[in-house]
């Protein structure tokens, strides 16, 4: 009978320790991290939401007030789109308002007030179950941001009466505070009654102000936006292709790297979700697995963007990629394509990976873990590895996980299956203090190896 791993069993008898107390030391750590921390991690802690029938309309536009509450619209078709509520987290929508003209966009202030915008304005101050329209110097509403019940604004792109308008008594009476002919905005954003930022359909030109829309000043050499936030009014970031962040109030904006190579492809970043100066949420990218089956990918740094990790949310959902993200709190969140969505009430799945770059597909004779490198290093170093054939399949389960000196867990670098060749995956110390880290290797829940690494700040 033909041994379950030939490749790791010879390697493991070839591999020796050189001393008895780096043994006794290793073995030690080994035990206590198979006792507490190897649980077999699932791809899960979402689960799939669904929209009623929308007669082929697809989500325009989707928000949530605490964890039951949230709104959505849907597209125009056969002249009528729809706004929609949940009440119970997403699990359930119901359709509560038809409207003749477009709806694109939905902001709530809280249970009862909330608007929605696209052919025109409407207000609502019973929760979503009537709805009123407001006068608006421009019939399409592109882009709205509701600050309060008094102060609205919203932009139209039209050359001719379009531009970026204001209300300060709730739509009675409207104000032009910005006008650029066929360089009208249709989008905008505001953190407060005063810090606010516009841009245009191409996002060729970014423009900020700082005193309420009576000024507004071109950011040199930044697009637009897809999508912008604000944690304080700081510190923000936009996605328009790559993700930007700024420190100093929008005046300057610097890239961040966001995980990309190999079978992982990062589209741009469509929406974010930020919940302080730590902790962003983005979408906008997705996997290809084999056969052409993409799946949508959800991102998240915990340290203001210095890291950026992503988590395939499903395998078998077959969502290619998320549309719109939001969380309310570390916890509870969603992600939605055009059509559907999934939820999570603990945070999404607990392992958090980056992307592995795979450096050969030359099939190796072992498999073999290397010592990273540099070694000690500051923030940033990398680890290389290679996988043998695996006897029985053509991929193997393969996992990378660090661990401090006392052995528990404090992130999986690698979590899928691979097939024979030689990977490199990159680990930042950025978020954790100095001293001795430990990674090893499991192809097939098979420990391959284990090394130490030194972080020194």
């Amino acid at each position: 009978m033909e041994p379950e791993n030939t490749n790791s069993s010879s390697f493991t008898q070839r591999r020796g320790l050189n001393t008895l107390s780096s043994i006794l030391f290793y073995f030690s750590i080994l035990f206590f991290i198979i006792g507490f921390n190897l649980s077999d991690h699932m791809a899960g802690n979402w689960y799939q939401q669904f929209m009623p029938n929308l007669g082929g309309r697809q989500i325009t536009d989707i928000t949530f007030l605490d964890s039951l509450t949230g709104y959505a619209v849907a597209t125009q078709m056969s002249d009528t789109s729809y706004i929609l509520k949940t009440t119970n987290g997403g699990d359930n929508w119901q359709i509560i308002y038809r409207s003749f003209f477009a709806m694109t966009h939905v902001q709530f202030l809280n249970t009862s007030t909330g608007f929605a915008g696209g052919g025109y304005l409407y207000k609502t101050i019973n929760g979503g179950f009537n709805w009123s329209q407001l006068n608006t110097p421009a019939s399409t509403v592109e882009k709205m941001f509701v600050l309060n019940q008094d102060t609205i604004w919203f932009v139209n792109s039209d050359g001719l009466v379009g531009g970026a308008f204001l209300t300060m008594n709730g739509g009675i009476n409207w104000q032009q505070r910005f006008y650029a002919m066929n360089n009208n905005p249709s989008k905008i954003y505001f953190y407060n009654s005063r810090l606010g930022f516009i841009s245009t359909n191409s996002n060729t030109v970014l423009r900020r102000t700082s005193d309420g829309g009576a000024t507004w000043n071109i950011i040199s050499g930044e697009n637009g936006f897809n999508d912008i936030k604000f944690a304080d009014s700081l510190t923000g970031w936009k996605a328009y292709g790559p993700v930007k962040k700024t420190i100093d109030g929008g005046l300057t904006w610097v890239q961040q790297t966001m995980p990309s190579g190999g079978i992982f492809s990062f589209t741009g970043a469509g929406k974010l979700s930020v919940l302080n100066r730590d902790t962003v949420w983005a979408v906008g990218g997705n996997v290809e697995y084999p056969n052409l089956q993409n799946r949508g990918v959800v991102y998240r740094t915990i340290n203001g963007g210095q890291n950026w990790l992503f988590q395939i949310p499903d395998t078998s959902i077959h969502i290619s990629i998320y549309n719109y993200i939001q969380f309310i709190n570390p916890y509870k969140g969603w992600a939605y394509s055009l059509l559907t969505g999934i939820h999570t009430v603990t945070g999404g799945d607990p392992v958090w990976v980056t992307p592995i770059k795979q450096i050969s597909s030359n099939i190796p004779k072992e498999f073999k873990l290397y010592q990273n490198y540099p070694n000690p290093f500051n923030p940033i170093s990398n680890i290389k590895y290679q996988i043998s054939n695996n006897m029985k399949h053509q991929t193997s389960n393969v996992k990378l996980i660090i661990y401090n000196i006392q052995g528990k867990e404090i992130i999986t670098l690698v979590n899928e299956k691979q097939s024979a060749g030689t990977y490199e995956v990159e680990f930042s110390g950025k978020e954790y203090s100095s001293g001795i880290y430990l990674y090893t290797l499991f192809i097939d829940n098979v420990i391959i190896d284990t090394k130490k690494m030194v972080l020194i700040k």
